[in-house]
């Protein structure tokens, strides 16, 4: 969405002063910006991100902080107002000494009138940031029963009586820093004769396919005129003469005869119409998907099924959590998001979990996820805490949903708006709440009847979904371990160190959190950790691993599956091998299960900052081990190799999530321990449109001990792809020296690096790594005795041609042995 003002306005972005109130420290601060930023750009706090840094700079948040600036206005006469969002959080607003705004909600907009307060010549603004963590302590105090938040989770305390995002205060894979500032719109803007407050859309998809798009434009204007409206859908233009006053709708219906739909990546094009909404001094431009949605329960024998329908076609979930691009939002940026979004849809992802805890994202994100066909699952802004459920409190929240809904509803892109993340389940997680379950589960009850309430009168109609997990409508049960309805946060092969194979034992209707954790690569380490540090034990690598006891289960997995590493670049890429494995076991599994179930939304995409967690993106970026795992059994077309309960036998799933018959060749074979490929059979099998075959099964006892069962397919539709399966564990497998060499050059055309790796012996989980920045065709990979793998590595900057990258390589036998 583009919002522009064509009267006289000022943008305040730009450099202000930033002073403690106390007026200790002075220095700039560039808004939109956060204030620990400021202070480590000025040489005043070390960075938070380095070291045991984080525990130097968490005093900032306990402090009251002031920006402030001055602008010149030449004329004065008529309405001016203020335009302000994500303002983080509690916040007075100045203008020439007068109270303009007193804020306290980061997810909401402000827009107070100042018309009084401004003077021809120069002009000051001032913004006093009270310290959230003094507030929410007061705020606290004054309800009137204790209100639990999860402390294992933010260890900086009460964040959960705040309308800001709840990962500011910690989490089990974020720095507990607090930040504070503004990361959105400042602007003093003129009011002439009206401005526009909100544009919003409703598709109505006839029976003889064409499309009736209702546009609502709300305006405001300070009292009765006459408002001159354009409503423009790519190129079709109408103007309306509407008499405004206070707060006015005005109505306008596009017939579309010959609609192009919007589809999700990898099931059609992602068309996108251009819709402006214009006054002669204002002007809001929309990108607009017309397409259907439908959200499927229908009981069945398990329970009742959670299955998306787009545009008539039940399409199955492929993708992964997202938490804020950064801790800190001015080391965020449009193209980081955007790197990020592009490295979910390169790796066969087609929707994103915008998870609870984090933000409401800024425009240009739901834009890009329009255009890249990423499919939204929305939380509110509430994730694992209890919540206040007095009025102030919820009329604040219904203000919030209430805009939030309105500014983000006509995104073809957003299919779901979700309540929050795991509240159901907070409410047995605190002893308050447990002892007095009823109060708790009533006050949780009037905070997510008045989020529902306010969708459904933002956007009538909208999709909604009370709470993640659920496992229906006012069902309060145990979703993290009930499998036959709704969606499921299935945690047990982490948080209760269950085995991998555990992921078989469940069913998911849909599964919109799982996951594993792995350190993060190398040369991510090194941007925080001195060599010294290097160990997994050192208090360094601990600071950076928030979920308790997290490396020691790192650690204990290690034991189970493999030999121990030899050093610590080893034992980083071991963690990322397993990770990637563990959440290929659950993907590969449940994707076989299909239509039983239809989504699959591994936890988490990308990180906040270098921390040990369960992204398969390093913070900047870079693709874990597991991205890569993700890449290939995300494919639209894929086969796996499941065991059967009694491990008696191995299935060979085949899935087809495209709209077409896809037949596929399937070569089987075993690799011995010194690489020797023995072809075992081939098959060819058919698997229907959206559907998961059994392709073939192999009995166990075909496998000798000491061997790999391995495979190649090649699809009809153009796709392949090559796997292996372990009997056992890999820690019992003699592996011998896999003999890798490689050669590489300089691509002059376009700037790459092409790599070839040729092997000798058996190599497993080839993993190439360079402290220069930039992505590879493939990695992770598997290569037998005498073959061969080309690999193109396309460096985020361009290279020196004189100064190749120097590249690392692992493989699981290197790894554990000192050979």
């Amino acid at each position: 969405m583009t919002h522009r003002s064509t009267t006289p306005n000022i943008d305040l972005s730009g450099s202000w002063q930033l002073a403690s109130v106390d007026g200790e420290i002075r220095t700039a601060i560039m808004l939109p910006g956060d204030v620990h930023t400021a202070l480590h750009r000025a040489g005043l706090i070390p960075d938070p991100y380095f070291g045991r840094n984080e525990e130097k700079v968490q005093w900032v948040a306990e402090r009251e902080w002031v920006v402030e600036r001055s602008f010149t206005l030449q004329e004065v006469e008529g309405d001016w107002y203020l335009d302000i969002d994500y303002l983080d959080t509690v916040a007075s607003v100045h203008v020439n000494g007068f109270l303009a705004l007193e804020a306290d909600n980061s997810f909401r907009r402000y827009r107070p009138d100042v018309s009084s307060m401004l003077k021809s010549g120069d002009n000051s603004i001032r913004i006093v940031f009270a310290s959230n963590i003094a507030v929410g302590a007061a705020r606290q105090k004054q309800q009137p029963f204790y209100i639990p938040y999860s402390t294992g989770n933010s260890p900086i305390p009460d964040g959960n009586m705040l309308r800001k995002p709840q990962c500011h205060f910690g989490w089990d894979w974020n720095i507990a820093i607090a930040p504070l500032g503004l990361y959105g719109t400042i602007a003093l803007k003129k009011l002439e004769t009206a401005r526009i407050e909100h544009v919003v859309t409703r598709q109505t998809h006839n029976n003889d396919g064409s499309v009736d798009l209702k546009v609502t434009a709300t305006l405001f204007s300070k009292g009765p005129d006459i408002a001159q409206v354009y409503f423009d859908l790519d190129g079709e233009r109408v103007r309306l003469d509407v008499g405004v006053n206070g707060e006015t709708h005005v109505n306008h219906l596009f017939h579309i005869d010959n609609p192009r739909l919007w589809w999700p990546s990898g099931s059609g094009e992602q068309a996108l119409y251009r819709l402006s909404v214009e006054l002669p001094t204002d002007e809001v431009i929309k990108q607009i998907g017309l397409r259907t949605v439908e959200l499927i329960t229908t009981p069945d024998a398990a329970g009742s099924r959670f299955a998306f329908k787009v545009n008539g076609r039940e399409i199955f979930c492929r993708g992964a959590n997202w938490i804020p691009a950064d801790a800190l939002f001015s080391l965020s940026s449009p193209e980081k998001t955007e790197d990020l979004l592009q490295s979910a849809k390169a790796a066969n992802m087609n929707m994103i979990r915008v998870w609870g805890g984090g933000f409401y994202e800024q425009d240009h994100f739901y834009d890009l996820c329009d255009r890249l066909g990423l499919m939204v699952w929305q939380d509110f802004m509430f994730a694992c805490n209890l919540y206040p459920s007095t009025e102030d409190f919820l009329d604040n929240v219904t203000i919030e949903v209430d805009y939030q809904v309105r500014r983000l509803s006509s995104h073809p892109s957003i299919v779901l708006w979700c309540g929050d993340n795991e509240l159901v389940g907070a409410l047995t997680w605190f002893e308050e709440s447990r002892k007095d379950r009823d109060r708790y589960l009533v006050s949780y009850d009037r905070l997510n009847r008045t989020i529902e309430q306010a969708v459904k009168k933002a956007l009538p109609g909208a999709l909604w979904w009370p709470s993640s997990p659920a496992s229906g409508y006012l069902d309060f049960g145990d979703a993290w371990h009930a499998d036959g309805s709704g969606d499921m946060h299935y945690w047990s092969v982490w948080h209760e160190n269950k085995s991998f194979d555990n992921y078989r034992s469940v069913r998911p209707r849909f599964c919109s959190e799982f996951g594993f954790q792995s350190y993060t690569s190398l040369p991510v380490i090194k941007t925080y950790a001195e060599a010294k540090d290097m160990n997994v034990a050192s208090p360094v690598m601990e600071l950076h691993q928030k979920n308790a006891g997290g490396n020691e289960r790192i650690a204990g997995t290690m034991f189970r599956y493999f030999r121990f590493p030899k050093d610590f670049p080893n034992f980083v890429y071991l963690s990322q091998i397993q990770q990637g494995l563990a959440i290929k076991t659950a993907v590969e599994y449940w994707r076989s299960l299909k239509p039983h179930c239809m989504g699959t939304i591994y936890w988490q995409l990308n990180d906040t900052w270098p921390v040990a967690s369960w992204s398969s993106l390093d913070y900047g970026g870079r693709w874990k081990a597991m991205h890569y795992l993700v890449k290939r059994f995300f494919q639209p077309v894929a086969v796996a190799a499941i065991p059967s309960d009694d491990e008696k036998t191995i299935r060979f799933s085949l899935v087809n999530d495209t709209l077409a018959d896809v037949s596929v060749d399937l070569s089987i074979s075993l690799l011995t321990t010194q690489g020797e490929r023995r072809h075992l059979r081939d098959v060819q099998a058919i698997c229907s449109p959206d559907a998961a075959v059994t392709a073939t099964s192999i009995d166990v006892s075909d496998i000798p001990e000491g061997t790999l069962l391995a495979w190649r397919f090649t699809a009809s539709n153009g796709t392949g792809g090559e796997g292996h399966h372990v009997k056992g564990t890999y820690k019992a497998l003699e592996l011998e020296p896999a003999g890798l060499t490689v050669t590489h050059e300089y691509v002059e055309e376009n700037g790459s690096v092409d790599i070839n790796v040729t092997a000798k012996g058996l190599a497993l989980f080839v993993m190439i790594e360079t402290e220069t920045d930039g992505k590879y065709s493939d990695n992770a990979f598997d290569l037998a005795a005498g073959e061969s793998r080309r690999i193109t590595f396309t460096p985020a900057r361009p290279l020196d041609r004189g100064a190749l990258p120097e590249f690392r390589f692992y493989d699981l036998h290197s790894c554990q042995s000192a050979d």
